[in-house]
């Protein structure tokens, strides 16, 4: 390794430790000091801390939340992230994080400016006639700003914050460690799943953190919304578009967000309505790409009922199995089928031999049961679906991450319906959908793939059979083959027995002693102790030694 290499190692081995040492005087500072001290974490603390009264009236859930809040963007996103994984953590919990938000300073010009001169050179301004200096938003990642192409183009160029990825990294390397010291010492936290959480978490946060990701994202969408002129999306400039710059076409539509959106003169609501839950339905059942982060700011209304979306940083993927287990789910819920409900849950997670089908649909019955019939102003069928989620991972039941962000898109898409009319049924209009889903399963040329691709994978095991019967035969064959079987507790019986041995052979050393010694007795000796012959009273005490010693092996776990 180089000096330079390895100073570059040493330095940011200290920002990690001066970091970790923040992280956990903001947690003790709100309360948490017994627990650094639990996990052994209490030498990255400076001073003692107290909690103050205000801490002390407020519940774990809410310090947390707090604590994550001041300790900047990782942690923000992360108890986002929470706040969507009722699964992983309880309610009150993933209510508290639902109040998390992006607290962030716009960044000086100069900053961007040194960012896009960076990536895209010095002369970058060359493609541009002009950049508005004042940022259209203003993020915890990255920071918005409109500008006009040299061919006249409205475009916005997401610029990343300077040293954002180094620091949301260097926080995630100290979370995985965190993790892994909160599963050691606090064994009650492994239901919840530290490590695994991380993990999603960092999964997330790198494909957020790079816009040449987010610009194919975006290239994707285009492509399965090609035939659908009612739908907009931005095109994307890619000879503009690094890891920290992404540059694409500025829509003008207005956000749903705005009073004025559904004011605009030949707006039609239910037609609004409509087409965009259409859009999104299509992007799961039929694409398995969809879009996320579905809120009101994100979705652009034309006075011609045209829809535009924009923002594709976060997207979900969900395969053939996943979209007919949705659509599986939301018949279920139709018809009251909890049973079923329950085995679309189970056939989706790891299998797990403590997971009771009939506990699990019982419990979604008594969710679910109370909301049947209702309308949209009475139902929010994406949080029921993600309170679903969170019985099943309190029945041990593993819920995929892309289910999960599905359910979050729901209640976003739940939102936007609720603006543009507070009785639309969403159900309904998701069965009409799911329906079509059955048809394109069948579609002829669908069949006529799926077909090509199972005669395809028979070949190609048909023709490694071979091959591996034959080995298989050598190996059996061989002189020095042995077949291995394991058998649960066997290791604890071979413990059992061997102790049992040990005590016996004790048992009968014990014995000897004792019969020799009380023969040895009845002869004189030129030696006593305590009225026995010496030899008599040596053999006593040894029996009684190994008596002690059997005694202790017998309470001793093994």
């Amino acid at each position: 390794m180089s000096l330079v290499s390895r100073g570059l190692q040493i330095r940011r081995t200290l920002r990690n430790a001066g970091r970790m040492r923040t992280i956990v005087s903001v947690f003790a500072k709100h309360g948490f000091a017994e627990l650094a001290e639990r996990l052994e974490l209490g030498r990255f603390l400076i001073e003692k801390w107290m909690p103050d009264e205000a801490s002390a009236q407020r519940s774990v859930p809410e310090r947390i939340r707090i604590s994550f809040e001041e300790l900047g963007p990782t942690f923000v996103k992360l108890g986002q992230l929470l706040a969507s994984r009722p699964d992983l953590v309880p309610e009150e919990w993933s209510n508290e994080f639902a109040r998390l938000h992006d607290r962030v300073q716009p960044l000086p010009f100069s900053e961007v400016d040194r960012v896009l001169r960076e990536d895209l050179g010095e002369d970058y301004r060359a493609a541009f006639q002009s950049i508005d200096e004042s940022p259209l938003g203003s993020a915890s990642i990255a920071q918005v700003h409109a500008a006009v192409l040299q061919d006249g183009r409205r475009v916005v160029l997401k610029v990343q914050r300077p040293g954002i990825a180094d620091k949301i990294k260097d926080d995630v390397n100290i979370l995985f460690f965190l993790a892994d010291v909160v599963e050691t010492y606090v064994p009650e936290s492994k239901a919840f799943r530290p490590q695994d959480i991380v993990q999603e978490f960092f999964e997330a946060l790198s494909i957020e953190t790079n816009f040449v990701a987010e610009a194919n994202n975006i290239r994707r969408f285009q492509e399965n919304f090609r035939d659908e002129p009612r739908i907009k999306i931005p095109v994307v400039e890619m000879s503009l578009v690094t890891e920290r710059v992404l540059c694409m076409e500025r829509l003008d539509g207005v956000p749903l967000s705005s009073e004025r959106s559904l004011e605009q003169a030949g707006i039609d609501r239910q037609d609004i309505l409509r087409t965009g839950l259409r859009a999104y339905l299509k992007m799961v059942f039929m694409d398995g790409l969809f879009h996320g982060d579905l809120h009101a700011g994100n979705f652009l209304i034309y006075a011609d009922n045209r829809i535009g979306l924009i923002d594709f940083g976060q997207v979900g993927r969900l395969n053939a199995k996943t979209q007919s287990s949705i659509a599986n789910m939301m018949l279920a819920l139709s018809r009251e089928d909890y049973e079923r409900l329950a085995a679309e849950y189970l056939d989706l997670a790891p299998y797990s031999e403590t997971a009771d089908a009939d506990a699990l649909a019982r419990d979604l019955r008594n969710l679910v049961a109370p909301y049947f019939g209702m309308t949209l102003r009475n139902v929010k069928l994406g949080q029921i679906l993600m309170s679903s989620a969170g019985i099943a991972g309190a029945h041990q039941v593993s819920v995929p991450a892309e289910l999960m962000l599905f359910f979050k898109s729901l209640i976003g898409i739940e939102g936007l319906g609720r603006r543009v009319d507070p009785d639309f049924d969403i159900l309904a209009h998701a069965l009409e959908f799911a329906g079509e889903l059955v048809r394109h399963q069948y579609d002829p040329a669908r069949l006529t793939y799926e077909l090509a691709q199972l005669t395809k994978d028979s070949k190609t095991l048909i023709a490694g059979l071979p091959r591996q019967l034959h080995h298989w035969i050598r190996k059996v064959n061989s002189p020095g083959h042995a077949s291995r079987v394991r058998v649960d507790g066997a290791e604890e019986f071979r413990k059992t027995v061997e102790t049992s041995f040990h005590l016996v052979f004790l048992g009968l050393v014990i014995a000897a002693l004792l019969l020799s010694s009380s023969v040895l007795a009845v002869f004189p000796a030129d030696r006593m102790i305590l009225g026995l012959p010496a030899p008599a009273m040596l053999g006593y005490a040894l029996a009684l030694g190994l008596g002690i010693v059997a005694f202790f092996n017998y309470i001793r776990k093994p």
